[in-house]
């Protein structure tokens, strides 16, 4: 089965669950789903870098991993492309928060197998990063001369990702 869409999990007013304990009986998230974002600093870390480039939210809001992490393979394939070894690229959020989804049987007889909403908490699918307003998504330290190809870079991250965001220079 495919991923539902992320406006279902868009909004953050749910308590974020992210329990998970060695031993199963005393967790409610038994099994933790596998993380999709594995890279967070990618690039050449140096000292004389004298520009930062952020990606801000400007919204509360929740993002999957496998969103993020595509964002950040299009934001980086562009700045190796065009700036390689003269930038250093950080993913800021972390995926703590466990979506869960109450997966229910379609089919002829289906309500006879299932008990629908009846302890209907859910098993762990998914990761998300919970993002507040005007939090940092993605920093790029990188020199001067390379800002417009940091700024169209994240342009292309930003197009990955569900909603509002701002390319900041700082």
């Amino acid at each position: 089965m495919g991923l539902r869409p992320a406006h279902t999990i868009r909004e953050p007013k749910k308590k974020p669950w992210t329990r998970f304990s060695k031993n199963p009986t005393k967790s409610y998230i038994k099994t933790m789903p596998h993380a999709d974002l594995h890279q967070f600093r990618m690039g050449v870390d140096k000292d004389d870098y004298d520009t930062t480039i952020e990606l801000v939210a400007q919204k509360d809001i929740v993002l999957r991993d496998n969103a993020i992490e595509s964002a950040r393979q299009s934001a980086n394939k562009q700045l190796e492309k065009k700036i390689n070894g003269a930038y250093y690229f950080i993913v800021k959020p972390y995926p703590h928060h466990i979506i869960r989804e109450n997966k229910m049987i379609a089919g002829a007889g289906a309500d006879r197998l299932q008990k629908g909403m009846r302890r209907s908490f859910g098993r762990p699918t998914d990761r998300a990063a919970i993002i507040d307003k005007n939090k940092t998504v993605f920093s790029v330290r990188t020199y001067k001369q390379n800002v417009p190809i940091v700024m169209k870079a994240l342009e292309l991250a930003k197009r990955k990702l569900s909603g509002k965001y701002k390319v900041v220079v700082a």
